[in-house]
């Protein structure tokens, strides 16, 4: 049979994981150390695990609500009143999902035609483009810029804009830039966006690992702009529960219905054992939160002096759990710097251009890591750099 005709051909045209490639590679080779997987390395927490034990051993395991159980929704309301001052009904504004990329796709399919334009700030996470592909619908990329520390400005909007943008993906705190968006930041975006009728999918996956003074803000959180923005989120970054393929998404009631219909026809409902597990993190984990969000900034700390110090320049990141160093001054492609910085020195970080041709000239290094991980990673990293200075590599 000739598969090129028979499979269809927005499959086929897809961007493949920039990410996989090299961790296939990794996989493969002894005394590698890998700074590129995006994913807690804390345990979940124990009251959490306990309460999945518990389920199990009751024999909890029928499906649930299309929507989730009504118990968790419950209590993801009152956690994003509790910490985000976003404001949802549980009956008809939420929607329990199969972690958080199942929200951002059903979120797309909802919502976009074919032909509409979908605008992508990158660097970004690499789910956006090619689900936008699928549902027919036209990437309008935005190449974010140092300079700005990787935010998007009210100008870089309003130039993408035209009759045909149905969505704006809004993915912060980002992966991979670490870049975050204040306030003011989203005050001046949502200033463009009142009084048309584009819809924001505002990707909060990392909302609370951010570092400093301020807390995240929702974009939903402004005047004008919860009716058009549909808010994903989920369990596995600040709770460390990754496997358990738990998330959510809060929107505007006719959105979450149209979403909730194409989530019953695919996927039926979210794990019961996970959702069951996920009412007691809402309710007894803040404090679990708040202990991996502290390690996480001392590495990050670390990192970002080790990269400065060691002569690629490093913007301070605020949120999520990566650092976005730039290698043009090594004089190599992001692809040539990570091929041979893992074959020369079995250290596996990303090229920037994984997630967007804006990423050029960069990489994405995890610290989703030990202290004593990075300490080993980051010196074959100088090491490497030497050799490249000395004209060994």
């Amino acid at each position: 049979m000739n598969y090129d005709k028979i499979i269809a051909t927005a499959a086929q045209e897809m961007r493949a994981s920039g990410i996989r490639k090299f961790f296939d590679i990794a996989a493969e080779m002894k005394d590698c150390i890998s700074l590129g997987v995006g994913e807690p390395d804390f345990k979940t927490p124990w009251a959490v695990r306990d309460a999945g034990i518990r389920n199990l051993e009751m024999g909890q395991t029928r499906y649930t609500s299309n929507s989730g159980m009504k118990e968790l929704r419950t209590e993801i309301c009152k956690y994003l009143d509790r910490r985000f001052d976003l404001h949802y009904d549980p009956d008809s504004q939420v929607l329990v999902t199969v972690g958080g990329s199942e929200a951002i796709d059903i979120g797309i399919r909802a919502l976009v035609n074919p032909g509409d334009e979908v605008i992508i700030p990158e660097p970004c996470y690499v789910c956006y483009d090619p689900i936008t592909h699928l549902t027919g619908g036209k990437v309008v990329s935005i190449p974010l810029q140092e300079k700005n520390q990787f935010r998007l400005t009210a100008e870089e909007l309003k130039a993408a804009i035209t009759p045909r943008t149905k969505m704006l993906i809004l993915p912060f705190p980002c992966n991979p830039t670490g870049a975050v968006m204040g306030k003011e930041d989203l005050e001046a975006i949502a200033e463009v966006l009142r009084g048309t009728d584009i819809m924001v999918l505002s990707d909060e996956i990392y909302a609370e690992l951010t570092y400093g003074s301020e807390r995240h803000v929702s974009i939903a959180s402004l005047p004008g702009m919860a009716e058009r923005t549909i808010v994903v989120n989920g369990f596995s970054k600040a709770y460390a529960m990754t496997g358990w393929r738990l998330g959510y998404v809060v929107g505007p009631a006719p959105v979450i219905k149209i979403m909730t219909k194409i989530h019953q026809s695919c996927i039926m409902c979210a794990p019961t054992t996970s959702q069951m597990a996920a009412i007691t993190a809402m309710r007894e984990c803040d404090d679990e939160i708040d202990m991996m969000r502290d390690e996480y900034n001392r590495r990050r700390r670390l990192l970002v002096k080790s990269f400065n110090d060691m002569g690629l320049s490093c913007f301070d990141p605020k949120g999520a759990f990566y650092v976005f160093p730039c290698i043009k001054s090594t004089g190599m492609t992001s692809d040539e710097f990570c091929k041979e910085l893992l074959y020369k020195k079995r250290v596996a970080i990303v090229p920037g251009t994984a997630f967007g041709a804006s990423g050029e000239g960069y990489a994405r290094v995890s610290y989703a890591y030990s202290v004593e991980h990075l300490v080993e990673a980051l010196s074959r990293i100088r090491e490497f750099l030497q050799d490249l200075k000395e004209g060994k590599a």
